[in-house]
């Protein structure tokens, strides 16, 4: 980078690194530093009665404000587990005649953002705040670039506070500094997944890994990414979804296969998608939709408890509740209720001129099934914040699932809804080779009509199927859209470490250098 890139404050910082070189202090040394302590055990294990359990203390952070009082200095440092004050006197450090490293790298060569480690130990000071009373002091590694300032009083109060997106989603590391509730957020994130891997393996589940390179961009209707294979010379689309491997496992011989499954879907980008997510996927030979729903219910009661603590979450201005049993209604008398049409023996014809009369956008692309995914999520899917089955789909938007037993022209499928949006999608799977073939055929028709979403034949799939499938019931759950409900997030690209963003071309990285 270029000097005259450079703000003022990163031009002062760069200086203060070479004056800290110049004085033989290594700005980043070698990574081995003995950290024994954290700020959270030290907070809330240090008594006067066991201090001198407290007595020899190392700990590290990163400088988040600084006091001076010029022989002292008291500083905050972040650790990874909170905060904590760092009580640094001159006298204490360099108790010789020579004090021109404190002045080289406390008094003028520290900076808000620095990383530091101190030795010491643990007192309380004269106002009740439990500080470390540092006796060396190591810098680990000098900032360079200034951190926004976010102000805090005595109680925790933030005063102005970074949020602006663009922000926070392209430099997530400066957000994670500053925002110490987004590192919540994802620590809720991983005991969300944790749970639920639990609940599976306690069950019996066995996780597994599948392609995410694939031929034949199936198990979903979605627009894939495509890419190119150097070595076979051949096309490879990054996966859309794992259905179809994880059934072919079921085919092998398993009886419960789940995977956390990362996806692409070449779509467009909303508060609740985004081109790269997480899906969860299980299957389970000899079981159908109606036992998946009740297995839903016990492990979506479990994660809340989990990670939340409660079945009641507040979700925006609402309460949700995750205790079983949720409520169940099939998409056709869902489209009544909402709409006031009844859609249950329309035909492709029918469906346009209800569409139009809801002015709902169609093209000449979509077939009875997407006609009817159109009304229902535009005119219905809002209506159910609390979490709610949808079940018994029309056969003609589900490829991949078994006929109903009972109810012609359905198909054994449900979805569940909550806070108005798709958190799951489960099917009893269909296992009859002959129809599936069918189902395919009838979707290539769909792509022959321009529906981008449509599915391929997926011949290996067919094969495998040839063998015997046994009965078997599948879902796939939304890992982010599920992290948004239980930390009560608005956005999925704020459960998402690192969300897709359109890059930064060369000239906007500089003047947001300028400005920072």
């Amino acid at each position: 980078m270029s000097v005259q890139h450079l703000s003022e404050q990163e031009q002062v910082r760069r200086e203060k690194l070479a004056k800290l070189q110049a004085g033989g202090i290594d700005p980043y040394p070698a990574p081995l530093y003995p950290v024994s302590n954290y700020s959270v055990d030290i907070r809330e294990g240090y008594t006067e009665e066991n201090k001198d359990a407290f007595a020899n203390v190392c700990v590290a952070g990163r400088v988040m404000s600084i006091n001076d009082k010029g022989k002292v200095f008291f500083v905050k440092i972040q650790d990874s587990k909170g905060i904590l004050q760092l009580y640094i006197r001159r006298d204490d450090l360099y108790p010789g005649e020579d004090k021109s490293e404190w002045d080289v790298l406390v008094k003028h060569g520290l900076d808000l953002g620095d990383i530091i480690g101190v030795t010491g130990f643990v007192f309380t000071t004269r106002t009740g705040e439990i500080s470390v009373h540092a006796q060396t002091l190591t810098l680990l590694a000098k900032s360079l670039k200034p951190l926004p300032v976010v102000k805090r009083d005595e109680e925790g109060n933030v005063f102005d506070e970074v949020t602006d997106p663009e922000f926070r989603y392209r430099q997530r590391y400066a957000d994670l500094i500053i925002n110490p509730n987004v590192k919540e957020t994802f620590l809720k994130r991983t005991k969300l997944i944790n749970s639920i891997r639990q609940f599976l393996n306690d069950r019996g589940g066995l996780e597994v890994d599948t392609p995410v390179l694939q031929s034949i961009p199936g198990g979903a209707l979605a627009r894939p990414f495509i890419t190119h294979h150097n070595a076979l010379d051949v096309p490879f689309y990054l996966r859309i979804a794992n259905e179809l491997y994880l059934k072919r496992l079921i085919v092998g011989g398993f009886d419960w296969v789940y995977e956390f499954s990362r996806n692409f879907r070449n779509e467009g980008m909303d508060r609740t998608h985004n081109p790269e997510f997480t899906i969860l996927e299980f299957y389970v030979a000899y079981k159908d939709y109606l036992w998946m729903m009740e297995t839903t219910e016990q492990l979506l009661e479990k994660a809340a408890l989990d990670v939340c603590g409660s079945t009641d979450l507040q979700v925006g201005d609402q309460t949700v509740s995750f205790k079983a049993p949720f409520k169940r209604i099939s998409i056709y008398d869902a489209i009544k209720e909402h709409t006031g049409y009844d859609v249950s023996e329309m035909d492709e014809t029918g469906l346009r001129e209800v569409c139009a009369a809801l002015h709902l956008p169609v093209d000449k692309s979509m077939g009875k099934g997407k006609l009817i995914d159109v009304i229902f999520g535009e005119k219905c899917e809002d209506h159910y914040v609390q979490p709610t089955f949808i079940i018994d789909y029309p056969v003609e938007m589900s490829p991949l699932t078994k006929k109903h037993r009972s109810k012609p022209g359905l198909v054994e499928r449900f979805e569940l809804i909550v806070n108005g949006k798709e958190i799951a999608n489960a099917y009893t799977e269909l296992n009859d080779p002959v129809d599936q073939r069918e189902r395919f055929e009838d979707q290539v028709k769909l792509m022959e009509r321009g529906d981008d979403e449509a599915m391929f034949i997926d011949y290996d799939f067919l094969r495998a199927l040839e063998y015997g499938m046994p009965p078997t019931s599948g879902i796939g759950f939304g890992v982010d859209r599920l992290c948004m409900l239980l930390t009560n997030q608005p956005s999925i690209q704020d459960v998402l470490f690192f969300p897709q963003m359109r890059p930064e071309k060369s000239d906007e990285i500089q003047q947001g250098e300028r400005e920072s």
